[in-house]
This record gives C-alpha cells, structure tokens and sequence, in this order.
C-alpha cells in the first residue's frame, strides 16, 4: 500500500513525520458505468477543450480557478506550492477535545497515519498514549490534494488514524426540515420507544455485510448463464402502516424478542389502519376473548347466586335442607338401580323413617 501523503503532526515543540495512507476502499462498493440502451455500447466522459471542440490528452490538463463569469485563471503546481502555508507540509494541531464535540455531518474521508522513520516512533507513540489516557482528540488544519482542509486526529488500537473534516461553512442548515411545530408524546410513548431501543441485539457480521452487492453480481451472473437468477425467499415487511404509535412500538417489541427467540407475549397489540377501523386479526381476537370473558363471568356469577339461595333456605329449614339432601341422595340410588328395586328401596326407606319417630303415648 502506497501513501497519499506525507507530512509531519506539530505537537507544540514535538514534531511527528509521518506517512497518510487511504483507510478506505471504494472500490469494494458498487459502480455502475453509462451505456447507449441502444446497442450497449459505453459512454465516455471524455475530456474536451470548449476552445478548440478536440479531445484534450491527460498530460495537457491542468487546474484553473473561476472568477467572474467565465473568467479562468490559470494555476500551476509551483504556484500552489509558493502559497504561504504553514499547514502546506504539517498539520498543525490547533487544539484537543472530546471526540463526541464533533458533528459526524463533517466528518469525511479517514486515512491511516504511520511513523515516517525510526526517529519518528517514540513521538508517535507518545501523542497516541497521551490522547488514549486523557480521552482528547485532535483537531488542526493540513493541505491535501492541492487545498486546505481541517483535520481530526484520534487514537485507534495501537495507530493513530486522520479523519478529514468538513469546514463549519460547508454544512448547510436545516431550513424546512425540522417537523412542524405542536407535536405532543406522551411518557409512556417515549418510555415504549427506550424499550424498544433495549430490544435491539447486538450488530452480527451478517447485518454489516453488502448484501446489495452480491445479489447485483448474481443478475450479472445470471444474465451471463442466461438463467434465473438463483435468491432465497426473503421474509415480506408488513407493509400496512399503523396510526396507533403505542401499538406499534410494542408489537415491534415483541417482534424483536421473537426474532431472538425470547417470549414477547402471546396477545398482539391493536393497530389501527389507515382507514381507522381496528385490524380484523386483532379486533377478532379481542371481541371473542371479551364474550369468552363474559360468559365466565356469568356462569360465575349464577353459580354464586345459586349457592347463596341454597345455603339461605337450609339455614331458614333444616328440616327441609335434610329432606333435600336425602331426596337427592335416594334420586341418585334411583337412577343406577332398576325400576324394581328403586320402588322397593322407597319403600324401605320409608318404613325406616316410620320406624325411627318416637310414638306418643296414650293418655
């Protein structure tokens, strides 16, 4: 790997040489190149003089700074090399600060800084130990690729690593996208949303994978074989849309448990769709739970009052509430036993409750 860039990080007196290399590869992301649909032929960006309407070689292009209308000076790399720069072959950290000060909006693209010579080690390794233990990242200002751009440098395992910014002046404001104005939550929507967020697992080598890019190379493969592409079944998102928030953010709760094989609960939440009737699936299941619940709630309820009516007359008529309880007990016998016999134990049991009043005396 060839550097970009080499300068040297002023550290107050301290002076760190060192080499930039690109920490990215843009190369691993998908590209596409312009095609006449016509016949498939490719089309070019050439580059044209607007002068002489002729095809300009590379070796023959330079740079030009625009002024006024169509006004171009131009600038050779010995004019750019006598600007009076002090960041043209250093940067120069201005200060140190926590790293979570810094808009991620400025940040852009990232290089890998390594100690240029033996000499340089010690230095390099001093700055990047210091900003470990004190938690500091530095900003500066150094010049890349012809212009001047303002600079991060932080601690990342055992390197330090160089994050171009942004200046301030170049992120734009937010006019016309804040939210209208009036929006009201309630606690236990934002209680049910920081639920939500602790649902979440942690990130897998799968959910950071391009799987974007293989699904494209497998058309172009498949196209190639001429075939069908070959996908597995994806799931399908719902793609009904939900008015009521609270149901939303608790059935993606459960969602979310369900997909680590936790148990989220067993009833879904209502959702209201965008027509404001209640969801057939879960209105269903609600309704027949309340008439499942109701008639509970009935039988019990009709169970109680009967109990109650019957222990208020055996306590009214004992006498009654043992009759009652023998009659009960002698239908009981009747039905197991034949017709026959049922008659006679009637009458045996009337002879014994006969036999067992007591008999007045005469006189």
């Amino acid at each position: 790997m060839r550097p970009t860039a080499k300068f040297s990080i002023s550290f107050g007196l301290v002076t760190i040489p060192v080499a930039a290399y690109s920490a990215t590869d843009t190369t691993a992301s998908v590209s596409f190149v312009r095609i006449h649909t016509a016949d498939g032929g490719r089309v070019r960006n050439q580059p044209v003089c607007s002068l002489e309407d002729a095809e300009v070689p590379q070796d023959e292009i330079g740079r030009g700074y625009k002024v006024d209308g169509d006004t171009v000076v131009p600038l050779s790399d010995e004019d750019l090399e006598a600007l009076p720069l002090p960041t043209a072959k250093t940067l120069t950290i201005l200060a140190f600060v926590d790293g979570g000060d810094i808009d991620p909006l400025q940040m852009g693209k990232g290089y890998y800084l390594s100690a240029d010579g033996a000499a340089a080690a010690k230095p390099y390794v001093l700055l990047r130990d210091a900003m470990e233990r004190h938690r500091r990242v530095g900003l500066g200002k150094v010049a890349l690729h012809g212009r001047e751009t303002l600079a991060m440098v932080r601690p990342m395992e055992d390197a330090l690593v160089m994050q171009v910014l942004l200046w301030p002046e170049q992120i734009r404001p937010m006019e016309g996208v804040l939210p209208e104005s009036g929006v009201d939550l309630g606690t236990k929507e934002v209680s049910a949303a920081e639920s939500l967020m602790d649902s979440y697992g942690e990130l897998s080598e799968d959910d950071v994978h391009d799987h974007y890019r293989e699904a494209l190379e497998e058309i172009v493969a498949a196209k190639l074989a001429d075939r069908e592409p070959d996908f597995e079944a994806a799931e399908e998102e719902p793609a009904a849309q939900v008015m009521d928030l609270m149901a939303a953010l608790q059935d993606s709760v459960r969602a979310a448990k369900r997909s680590r094989g936790e148990e989220g609960g067993t009833e879904p939440a209502t959702v209201t769709s965008l027509t404001g009737r209640p969801a057939k699936k879960s209105a269903t299941g609600k309704t027949a739970a309340k008439k499942t619940a109701a008639k509970k709630t009935t039988a019990k309820k009709t169970t109680v009052q009967k109990t109650a009516a019957k222990e208020t007359a055996a306590k009214k008529s004992p006498s009654g509430a043992t009759a009652k309880r023998t009659g009960a007990r002698t239908a009981k016998a009747s039905a197991k036993a034949p017709a026959g016999e049922t008659a006679k134990a009637g009458k045996t049991a009337a002879a014994k409750k006969t036999a067992g009043k007591p008999r007045r005396r005469a006189g």
